[in-house]
């Protein structure tokens, strides 16, 4: 197996080949994208940021609400 590394850009979901590498056409080749650019890991949080779910019941709590206790029982009640 020879190995061959050359930069390109692909476009359109085409790798262009060099010309100085054509002579392998209808060669059965192995392919290894190294992509250049970081790869972003996105967790649930991020998504819903960007799309974040809309519902006609929601309303924001007030300071009062978000620092009132609620003990377990009345969590189960509700």
């Amino acid at each position: 197996m020879e190995a061959i590394e050359f930069k390109t850009k692909i476009k359109n979901g085409l790798i262009r080949i060099p010309d100085k590498f054509r002579q392998k056409n209808g060669d059965t080749v192995k392919v290894i994208i190294l992509s250049e650019q970081k790869v972003r890991q996105t967790d649930i949080i991020d998504k819903l940021l960007l799309t974040p779910v809309k519902s006609k019941q929601f309303s924001p709590l007030l300071r009062e609400e978000i620092y009132d206790r609620v003990s377990p029982s009345e969590i189960l009640r509700i």
